[in-house]
Order: structure tokens, then sequence, then C-alpha cells
């Protein structure tokens, strides 16, 4: 399978399931092994930083009015609903920084083809997914220690396997949250983590695209964000009109596919 190929279908998985609370890192490691993708070491931290810049473009694009009143609200001198949602934001990404920071070579080391474990992380999304299921539904809007408890749901969905969005909206319907609003916090809260990252790996200068080429990159970042704006729409009107046990199922099957497949290939 070619380079550009294989480009497409890594930018396509992390357009989905970046949003999809089925573990976007987790189905990276598996799309790999299952590949071969020839993208190792630096290269692969070069392609997954593209395919996190398009997929944080595609938040972007989808909640660009939600984004433009928060950045109107904040430049208003008086405290307003804007400043006190950028200030949860602000809270919910403390715990996944201290992870981060701390445990950045741990978690790192965990992206190292570890696949059977990113197959039982797969069952722990699948977990969170069927509690959150069985929750009587509730109207409440986000609260500062609601903020804080979500950012500790996404500190532990560093670990591949355990899905981001899934993790924190599960967390937030649990704490009564609105659906639509659990879903819209998710995705906002987590761009200034991934651009935040994409920063310090550019700063670190450890980006090598010595055998990959940009053609490759374009088009990984193309589907990437095509896919993205696909599955952040259509997401959030899952969220606030389905069930997300369908996930969870998904997510069960995955892992049990993946752990046989590892076995019989032993």
């Amino acid at each position: 399978m070619s380079e550009m190929i294989k480009a497409v279908l890594l930018g396509i998985i992390q357009g989905l399931t970046e949003f999809l609370p089925v573990s976007s890192s987790g189905h990276l490691e598996i799309a790999k092994y299952l590949l071969g993708t020839n993208f190792e070491g630096d290269e692969s931290l070069l392609m997954s930083v593209v395919l996190h810049a398009a997929t944080a473009l595609s938040t972007i694009y989808v909640f660009r009015k939600e984004i433009l009143e928060i950045f109107k609200g904040l430049l208003n001198t008086k405290w307003n609903a804007d400043k006190k949602f950028a200030l949860m934001v602000i809270l919910s990404m403390i715990p996944a920084g201290l992870v981060g920071f701390f445990l950045e070579e741990e978690i790192s080391a965990l992206f190292d083809g570890r696949i059977v474990f990113v197959s039982l992380m797969l069952f722990v999304t699948a977990a969170l997914l069927l509690i959150s299921d069985f929750v009587e539904s509730k109207r409440n809007d986000v609260k500062y220690g609601n903020a804080f408890v979500i950012g500790i749901a996404q500190a532990i969905a560093l670990i591949p396997g355990i899905s981001r969005s899934g993790a924190t909206i599960s967390t937030a319907i649990i704490l009564g949250i609105d659906k639509g609003k659990a879903a819209a916090f998710s995705f906002l809260m987590v761009l200034p983590l991934i651009l935040g990252k994409m920063g310090k790996d550019i700063l670190d200068g450890t980006l090598s695209a010595s055998h990959i080429s940009g053609a490759s990159l374009s088009v990984g970042f193309l589907a990437a964000f095509i896919a993205g704006v696909f599955a952040c729409t259509w997401m959030v009107k899952l969220v606030k009109n389905s069930k997300l046990r369908y996930f969870a199922y998904y997510c069960i099957a995955v892992g049990i596919i993946v752990i046989v497949t590892f076995y019989l290939r032993k």
C-alpha cells in the first residue's frame, strides 16, 4: 500500500475518531499496526501533529460562531458568560496539563505498538459510555467544579484507547449536564491543549520529514479535516438525540477483533 493511501486512511481515521467516542489515539495505533505503516519515530510524530492540526481546524470551523462570541466576550470589560466559559475551559485544562508535563515520557511509552493494552482501554471507554446511557438525562449548565472533574476525565483519556470525547461527554452527562452543552464543552475544551501540544512539538525541534513526502502530509491533513467536520457536526446531533451505547458496542467489538488478530499473528 502506498504512503499516500496510508496517509489518507490515517487522516480519515483521525478525523472521525477525534470526535466520535471511540478513541482517536487508540484507532491510530491500531491502524498503524494493521497497515504496517512506515511512519516511525519522529516521522510518526510529524504525521500525528499534522492530523491533529486538521482536527483542531475542523473544530474551529464547526464552532466558529461560538468561538467568535467567546472572543468578543473576552474583549468586554464587564464580567460575562463568555469570560466564565473561558475560565471553565482553563480549569478543565489543568489536570491534562499536569499529567502531560510530569508524565510525558510514561504516556508516550504507551504509544509504542501496545495493541493489546489499547484494546483493553477500549473496553474501559465502552464501560463509560454504557454507564452514561443509564443516567437520567438532565439539563444543567457546566459549572466550575464540573469543569475540573471533566478535565480529570480528559487527563485520563491521554491513555491510548480511552476516548477523550467519550470520557469527557460521559462524565459531563453523569454530572447532570445537558447533552448538547456537554458535547460542545467537550470539543471546545480540547482546542487549547491540541494547539499547545502542537506548539511544543514544533518548538522542541523533534519533528522530521526526511522520509515522508509533503504530498502525503497534505492529503492526510485534508482527509482529517473533511472527516473531522463531518464527525464533529454529526456527533453533536447524536449526543443530543441518540444513545451512546452503540459506540460502546463498537469499542467492545473492535477490542475483541484486535486482540484475536494480534494473537493469531504471533
